[in-house]
């Protein structure tokens, strides 16, 4: 089989069909006008392109934003969220969701004043060439405008992206300045759902690639380089979007979507397939060096990390699973389809007897999981999460049937110890995005701080940057900031606090 370069193998007939610049867009274009969405058709074979998913098609700069509420006076950073924002499409036939270009949208928070927003597209060599603009220095292999996750890592802001790119560093402003590979250390793929210890001061990685027959485990240490690369052996080049970290494993989960080689070879978008003949396992790599012990379960797709800890002879997983299977390519739609709705689950992997229990933790609609991260590898009580109506309708419209209309937009604030859990509801219509906990300064307690989220508004038919109160999770928010634009649903994100 040929060489796949990520353009050919994630790409495929894309890059060829992906027409020419929207007229007239240029970095720093200034309005305050919101953008009006198509509306969702009920029987749209591409609704990744329509209602709360739709495209923005100018960068905006806004400063001096209004609010209702007050914003605290100790969020002082940047609220950053990255997802794919199709650039220049001219057939919706090329188009997948999880392809679009990668556009940041980010709020900067000061002494209780939102100061501006920003919405940029990364900058990679294709996105430069269609909006004219000359690509500084060499283009990378398997260049990619990442559109995945955004993160702070030591000073740097950095878009990531799966599966070969290596990450672009962002300035404060979100201007794109380079490629980055973490102090010429990192070379093949990487990931876009790292995993940073704050006590060890390590951030990790699994990295897969569709011609490798392994992946590979990367540990960034403290001085920012790349310390150690494990490859582990896999067979069927699987698609691992996510993975956990405790304090002694590094938890590899290897499911049944794996890489079609026929499907790329005759340009197939996004040649990963639902593979019966993959058994699901979990791997349990050794930290500190050794052999990776493999744990067979019962197929899910592993969706998102919530987060993994060690509890006596048992490693304890915690995350967002769809149910089996689930279609990657889409069936039948311009993005992933589901069988049904993700929930929150755990795996309790028993190191002595080798079983693995599973149980469910709340099975109502809900992705995106994410907790205080100064505890990612350790033990957690508090978990946040986000539901929103139109993804799952997105999710399990095959061939044009929607599901019912049980959906509502909702996030939801997990208290583990106890099972309970608390939900912040917000109206028809307003598509909520991801929720990243923001600790008070001077905090003690696990959840005392801000739980920060993008929520569009239908009345204005634009986005809101919602700050609750995670101790006060049902009450009123603390503050709303009206954005100029619609921030579309999307991936990942992060806080970005001034140093």
């Amino acid at each position: 089989m040929a060489e796949h370069t990520r353009r050919r193998v994630l790409k495929g007939a894309a890059v060829a069909a992906a027409g020419s610049v929207v007229g007239g867009l240029g970095p720093g274009a200034f309005t305050t006008a919101a953008q009006a969405a198509p509306a969702a058709s009920a029987n749209s074979s591409t609704p990744f392109l329509e209602g709360a998913f739709a495209p923005v098609t100018e960068e905006l700069t806004a400063f001096d934003l209004e609010v209702t509420g007050r914003i605290p006076r100790d969020l002082d950073g940047r609220y950053l969220r990255n997802g794919p924002n199709v650039l220049g499409l001219e057939d919706v036939r090329a188009h997948h969701w999880m392809l679009g270009d990668g556009m940041v949208h980010g709020v900067r928070l000061r002494g209780g004043r939102a100061e501006w927003y920003r919405n940029r597209w990364v900058r990679s060599s294709q996105v430069a060439a269609k909006l004219g603009e000359t690509y500084p220095g060499q283009v990378p292999p398997d260049d990619f405008p990442c559109n995945t996750h955004v993160i702070p890592y030591k000073g740097r802001i950095l878009a990531m992206q799966e599966s070969g790119p290596l990450p672009y560093e962002l300035d404060g402003e979100l201007n794109t300045l380079r490629p980055y590979d973490f102090r010429s250390t990192l070379s093949g793929a990487f990931t876009a759902h790292t995993k940073y210890d704050a006590v060890a001061d390590e951030l990790h990685a699994i990295a897969y690639y569709p011609t490798w027959d392994h992946v590979r485990h990367i540990m960034i240490d403290r001085t920012g380089r790349v310390a150690r690369t494990t490859r582990v052996p896999v067979a069927d080049a699987p698609m691992m979007h996510d993975f956990a970290l405790t304090e002694k494993y590094v938890v590899i989960v290897d499911v049944p979507i794996t890489f079609d080689g026929a499907a790329a070879e005759a340009g197939a978008l996004v040649p990963y397939i639902w593979n019966e003949q993959h058994p699901m396992r979990i791997g349990l790599l050794p930290r500190a060096g050794g052999t990776t012990r493999w744990f067979e379960i019962e197929p899910v797709y592993y969706s998102h990390t919530l987060n993994a800890y060690d509890q006596g002879d048992t490693v304890v997983v915690e995350y967002i699973g769809f149910p089996a299977p689930f279609y990657a390519a889409g069936r039948g739609t311009d993005g992933p389809t589901a069988t049904g709705s993700p929930a929150l689950d755990r795996w309790t992997v028993d190191l002595r007897t080798g079983q693995v229990r599973s149980s469910r933790l709340d099975d109502r609609p809900q992705e995106f999981p994410r907790i205080n991260e100064s505890l990612v590898s350790r033990r957690h009580r508090y978990a946040y999460t986000a539901s929103a109506a139109e993804m799952w309708r997105a999710y399990e419209t095959v061939d044009g049937v929607p599901p019912d209309e049980k959906f509502t937009n909702h996030l939801v604030k997990q208290d583990m110890l106890r099972g309970t859990n608390r939900l912040h509801r917000f109206p028809a219509g307003a598509a909520v995005g991801e929720a990243v906990f923001v600790p008070r300064c001077g905090a003690r307690d696990e959840d005392d701080g801000y739980v920060l989220s993008y929520v569009h508004d239908p009345e204005r038919g634009a986005t809101d940057l919602v700050i609750l109160s995670a101790q006060d999770f049902e009450g009123r928010p603390l503050a709303r900031v009206h954005l100029p634009g619609r921030v579309p649903l999307g991936f990942h994100g992060s806080w970005i606090a001034d140093v």
